[in-house]
Formats: C-alpha cells, sequence, structure tokens
C-alpha cells in the first residue's frame, strides 16, 4: 500500500492541498488497497487554519517521515506584500522553522518516500536548507526567491528531481497529483481519474533527462544562483569607501523577526571588503561593490532562514541605513550604528 501524506500547516493554502488530496483519493476508486490518504500536521492531530479567511481543516496524523509513499507540501495563502504575521513569506517563513523541516530532511533521506510540492510548498522546504542544488518549481512570484536559497530553478509546470516532485502555481497540484499517479500506478489509472475529473495535465514534466538544448543555462556552481551587483563603471577603490570603514552594530528587520548582526567593512590597497558575525557565525561580504554614495554586497546566510541576500547600505556619520532583499520577500529594513573605526 502506498501511503499519500498531504502536510497541513497553520495559514496553508486550501487548493494546494485538497486538490492533490481529492486526486489521490479519487484513485482509491479505481484501485483496491493501493492507496491510504491522510491529512497530516508535522505536530500531530488537530485543527488547522488555512490562509486568508481561515477555514478550519482537521488533520487526523502527524507526518512520519520514514512511511513509505508520497508526502505533499503545499504552499500558503495570504498578503502577498508586507512583514505581518498573515503575508505569504511569514507564513513560509513560519512553516520552515517549525518541526516540519526537520521531518521532510529526513524524508529525503530515504529511498522509498518522494516529497511533492505545490506552488510556494517548495519556498518552505528551500527556506529550510533542503533544496540547495536542487531543481525545483514554485509559483512564478517566488522563482527569483527559490533561486536565492541555493535551489536551481525550472520554469516548468512540474519539475521531476527524483524523490523531489515540486508543482508551480495554486493548480498545479491536480498536475503533481496526476503525474504521481502515472509515474506510481501508472498511465491508466491516471487517466481514469483524469476522465473523473474532466481535467487534462498540462505541460511537459521537466526532468534531466535526454537531450540538453545548447541554450540551457546550467549554473556552473552555486554562487551562480546569487544576483550580480557588479557596476562596471565603479570600483571599490573610490574614496567614498572610507565612510563605510569600521565595525557596525545592525538590526535587520524580516518577516520573520529582527537580526542583530555585526558588520565588519575594511579596504585593503583601496579594495572594500567586509563580513557579518551573527552568532558564531562569520559570513564574508560576496562581491561588494560602491555604487555611487552607498555600498553593495551579496551575503549567505543561514539563520533564521538559508538565503543569499543582496544588501545596499548608506552610511551618514556614526549611522547606517540600508535594505537587504532576497527574491519575493519583501525588502528587510537595516539601521545600524557604528561602533569602532570611526570615519575618515
Amino acid at each position: 500500500m502506498i501511503s499519500v501524506q498531504v502536510v497541513l500547516f497553520d495559514g496553508f493554502d486550501l487548493l494546494d492541498a485538497i486538490a492533490p488530496y481529492e486526486v489521490f483519493c479519487a484513485a482509491t476508486l479505481f484501485t483496491e488497497n493501493t492507496l491510504n490518504v491522510e491529512l497530516v500536521t508535522a505536530e500531530g492531530p488537530r485543527f488547522v487554519t488555512s490562509g486568508i479567511n481561515g477555514l478550519k481543516v482537521e488533520a487526523h496524523g502527524k507526518l512520519n517521515p520514514e512511511l513509505a509513499g508520497i508526502i505533499v507540501v503545499p504552499g500558503a495563502s495570504g498578503q502577498i506584500d508586507g512583514h505581518g504575521p498573515a503575508s505569504v513569506p511569514s507564513i513560509l517563513g513560519a512553516a520552515a522553522n517549525s518541526d516540519l523541516t526537520g521531518l521532510i530532511e529526513r524524508a529525503l533521506g530515504r529511498n522509498d518516500v518522494i516529497v511533492a510540492t505545490v506552488c510556494g510548498g517548495s519556498l518552505v522546504l528551500a527556506m529550510g536548507g533542503l533544496l540547495e542544488g536542487r531543481s525545483a518549481v514554485t509559483n512564478h512570484l517566488g522563482m527569483d526567491l527559490l533561486g536565492a536559497t541555493g535551489a536551481i530553478p525550472v520554469s516548468a509546470r512540474v519539475v521531476d528531481d527524483g524523490n523531489l516532485v515540486t508543482g508551480g502555481g495554486v493548480t498545479s497540484g491536480l498536475d503533481v497529483a496526476l503525474y504521481l499517479l502515472e509515474r506510481e500506478l501508472g498511465p491508466r489509472i491516471a487517466h481514469a481519474v483524469e476522465q473523473l475529473f474532466e481535467f487534462e495535465r498540462r505541460g511537459t514534466v521537466w526532468r534531466a533527462m535526454g537531450m540538453a538544448p545548447n541554450t540551457q543555462m546550467t549554473p556552473a556552481d552555486e554562487s551562480a544562483n546569487i544576483p550580480s551587483i557588479l557596476d562596471d563603471s565603479l570600483n571599490s577603490k573610490d574614496t567614498f569607501a572610507s565612510v563605510f570603514v569600521g565595525d557596525w552594530d545592525t538590526t535587520i528587520v524580516t518577516p520573520v523577526g529582527k537580526l542583530e548582526v555585526r558588520l565588519s567593512i575594511s579596504t585593503n590597497d583601496g579594495i572594500i571588503q567586509g563580513s557579518a558575525t551573527q552568532g558564531n557565525d562569520k559570513i564574508p561580504f560576496i562581491n561588494p561593490v560602491l555604487l555611487k554614495d552607498k555600498l553593495a554586497w551579496n551575503l549567505r546566510v543561514t539563520k533564521p532562514l538559508r538565503l543569499n541576500l543582496k544588501f545596499e547600505v548608506s552610511a551618514d556619520g556614526e549611522l547606517m541605513t540600508g535594505v537587504a532583499k532576497a527574491g519575493l520577500l519583501p525588502a528587510s529594513k537595516l539601521t545600524g550604528k557604528r561602533i569602532s573605526g570611526a570615519s575618515s
């Protein structure tokens, strides 16, 4: 028997979860004792509040990552913009910071479990650091953010990366579930459910197989997923560099809480360089560059989420202000004060 566990978390998108749930349940009409479908959470049986209108759905079980079969992770439904708890980035971040990430990590480590995601579900996994180097898709609004986590974004309706199958927009949950029926039970069962639903799957399922188009852009390394911020018309030897030199205690207000980060900025033979320290982690700046009166750099962080962030800051005397940005996530405000190495 194939177990299908559809995961719910507070703020989940109803269609992301219920569409695959109904597809798999419909398949049981054409098979005998082949599928067992249930709604689960990372915490155990409880009522789970969906996004936007807050419909409560009862989950009857706890996610078991060792149970052979299929696990489906939906995305979130809420405000697209903003930092509030009802925003999609905040809901996804909360799910990524829950026990769900550890459970899915265990599931992905098994050969007898397929983890499937719908829409923003892939971002939950990616923000938890589970998709680095793996091909995946999400809602078109989140593709930049997906790349910022170290995943390899693929613009397809469904992406098959072995034991990871991801779907794009909200309605792709139907396509993901029907594809998995075909993959696990064969095309006749999938076709029977398609006929029952009067729905035909869209698009080609992308897999890293066969001939690759000669125009295909494949990142040579992880750094290719970090957007470039270099400006050939300006360089880090600019005299404005001195206003940024020193140690800065900064606070970054993100959708998942405030971060206290120590920035250390210096110059070496006129070339600006820096690092960010958070707790015991010290991370070097990537591609620091002066853009007129601003300093910009990329930074690969792991806390509270794994993200490749783009920073842009200004300095006015002993005060620093700016933003940190990663794809779909709203720009996070940065404020700071120089604690050593006063500007010259």
